[in-house]
């Protein structure tokens, strides 16, 4: 049965795709579509990184700047891509792309215990899921994430809208979307990143995802400069210092 999720009205108000696609692309196919993603391998014995972008961007943004600064760090590199964004076939579907989350990491050829899950913004969402799928794998890191989707969607749609009860949503927020006991199971290395005075989404939900982490190796960095879209920009040296640490830790 399909999520109430999926609802259209929440693909039309809380996703922005744009069709902008870098070339040398990695088709993943996934039910019902086709992922536009980007797999760069530098050294197969390394750890590969699972970038997922917010929603208002495209893999295509981070190509080719962030990637080499990912690249120079001494990791391999997969950008996944979203139904519907950049060269993907489909539309994006919030509780749906979830399930696409075990086809990109089949699509990097790479054991789950070095695999570095990165999400950005929405893209904490299907980064959380990565590791709540694969438990073992070997950190996480969430820059502008967020700890409660189902905020973030009544800021766009209504129950009534949806054609559900509020009761009816919050029991399938709490089935598909809870970011809490996802990881507060998950007890691999974690770093999280935010930008104090980020204007979308509320330091908070950094505090509320760094509190819940079950695991003892956990990292709350929160920038003085910079909001939701410039905190990579105005952080540069500091992020890709925090980042690189963080990966240095992880058994290799």
């Amino acid at each position: 049965m399909p999520s109430v999720f999926d609802h259209p009205l929440i693909s039309e108000r809380y996703f922005f795709p744009r069709p902008d696609a870098p070339s040398d692309l990695t088709e993943v196919k996934v039910e019902g579509a086709t992922l536009a993603c980007r797999l760069t391998v530098r050294d197969p014995d390394a750890l590969t990184l699972v970038f997922f972008h917010g929603n208002g961007e495209v893999i295509a943004d981070y190509v080719p700047d962030f990637e080499e600064m990912l690249l120079q760090l001494g990791v391999n590199v997969m950008f996944a891509e979203y139904r519907g964004y950049g060269a993907s076939t489909g539309r994006p579907e919030l509780a749906r792309m979830l399930d696409d989350v075990t086809d990109i990491v089949a699509a990097t050829g790479t054991p789950p215990e070095k695999l570095v899950a990165f999400g950005r913004s929405v893209g904490s969402i299907y980064a959380i899921e990565l590791i709540n799928r694969f438990p073992n794998a070997a950190g996480l890191i969430l820059e502008s994430g967020i700890a409660d989707p189902l905020e973030r969607v009544l800021l766009r749609a209504t129950p009534e809208e949806l054609g559900v009860t509020a009761s009816e949503l919050d029991a399938e927020a709490e089935r598909c979307l809870n970011h809490r006991a996802k990881l507060e199971r998950y007890s691999g290395p974690a770093l999280i990143l935010h930008a104090h005075g980020d204007e979308l989404v509320h330091r908070s939900h950094a505090e509320r995802n760094h509190e819940w982490l079950g695991g003892e190796q956990k990292r709350l960095l929160i920038f003085t400069r910079g909001g939701h879209n410039s905190v990579l920009a105005l952080n540069t040296a500091e992020y890709l210092d925090a980042v690189a640490d963080f990966l240095e830790a992880l058994p290799s």
